[in-house]
């Protein structure tokens, strides 16, 4: 690796770090923590399928293609990231430091990139694309869950923003493939 590619990754991981230690130690009020907790949870999958199915079921032809290129783009970013953490190895902060109110078990022990953000985003693209109205609501989720892994402790902020973005393109992608 260059020198100045470990630079940059230095660089990341001392922000990341300072921010996990500022997160770790926030005494967040209740109704954050309870929104954080929600939209984690919400991340976990249960609120995709229920969006898909609603959409399969009254969205007509457009609820169906949504749904096609949703699950296109959920699935490779599924496959990306669970390889992406056997390659990366990163330790999530609840490894590294303890958080004061978060008690939450991670799913694995690799944080990067953050799966959750991949798949809320991955699903996300490709659903306003064709449902413009929806944007509002679905990015408020997106963006929800993917604060509320780090807010949680289970991510760093440079996990979930590569999950955005990996989520972004992988929905673009499936949107332009299947559409």
């Amino acid at each position: 690796m260059s020198t100045l590619a470990q630079g940059v990754l230095s660089y990341i991981e001392d922000k990341d770090h300072r921010l996990m230690r500022c997160v770790h130690r926030w005494r967040a009020p209740r109704w954050v923590r309870l929104w954080m907790i929600c939209a984690t949870r919400g991340g976990d999958g249960w609120l995709w399928y229920l969006l898909g199915a609603m959409l399969a079921a009254v969205g007509g032809a457009p609820g169906a293609q949504a749904v096609q290129e949703s699950t296109l783009a959920a699935g490779a970013g599924i496959g990306l990231f669970l390889w992406l953490k056997r390659v990366t190895g990163r330790k999530r902060p609840c490894a590294l430091e303890p958080h004061c109110w978060s008690r939450l078990l991670p799913p694995d022990q690799f944080s990067f990139p953050s799966g959750h953000t991949i798949t809320a985003f991955a699903v996300a693209v490709p659903l306003v694309s064709h449902f413009p109205g929806m944007g509002p609501g679905l990015w408020f989720c997106a963006v929800s869950i993917g604060v509320s892994r780090i807010l949680l402790g289970m991510h760093f902020l440079s996990d979930v923003t590569a999950g955005a973005i990996l989520g972004s393109l992988l929905g673009q992608i499936a949107h332009s493939l299947l559409h």
